[in-house]
């Protein structure tokens, strides 16, 4: 692979922290192994106006090509994420959630309805949202992130999308 990707992390969570957080671990080291650079790594609050508000950071960073977000993406009173990120987007990425859903029913079944993973560009960043367990988090790096972020992928990924800043 050419030079890997400059990706940031965030867990959204009320309760975890860096010790706890087996997510956003998990993502850090498989985008590591993978041969990409991780720029930023925080743990958030479930909170529509924090969650904006880190992400558009991101968005306007310079050192910023991805962002994973792990966490809030059900159905509770405090989960968010689906609701705080998508007015940021430029455009959205409907295949991510779509695909994510159907490797997702071949593990746990029809407990996949209640996923709302998705995903989006903004300012040519990609923002790539799923659910906050560690499971979850190998589903999407296994089965869709770490050949769409794989420059070498063919016949196309969004790595190459995102260099040459054409979306």
């Amino acid at each position: 692979m050419e030079q890997g990707l400059s990706i940031a992390v965030l867990t959204v969570s009320d309760t975890r922290s860096i010790e706890t957080d087996t997510s956003g671990q998990y993502l850090c080291d498989s985008l590591l192994a993978d041969g990409h650079k991780l720029v930023h790594r925080h743990i958030e609050s479930d909170d529509l106006y924090r969650l904006r508000a880190c992400v558009s950071h991101w968005i306007a960073a310079t050192d910023v090509e991805v962002i994973l977000v792990t966490g809030g993406t059900g159905f509770t009173s405090r989960d968010s994420t689906p609701e705080a990120l998508p007015p940021l987007f430029d455009v959205s990425v409907t295949g991510f959630g779509e695909l994510f859903r159907q490797l997702s029913y071949l593990e746990i079944g029809s407990s996949t309805v209640q996923s709302r993973a998705f995903a989006g560009i903004a300012n040519n960043t990609l923002i790539f949202c799923m659910p906050g367990s560690t499971s979850a988090c190998q589903t999407a790096w296994s089965g869709i992130l770490r050949e769409q972020l794989n420059i070498d992928h063919q016949p196309c990924n969004f790595a190459e999308l995102i260099r040459k800043g054409t979306h």
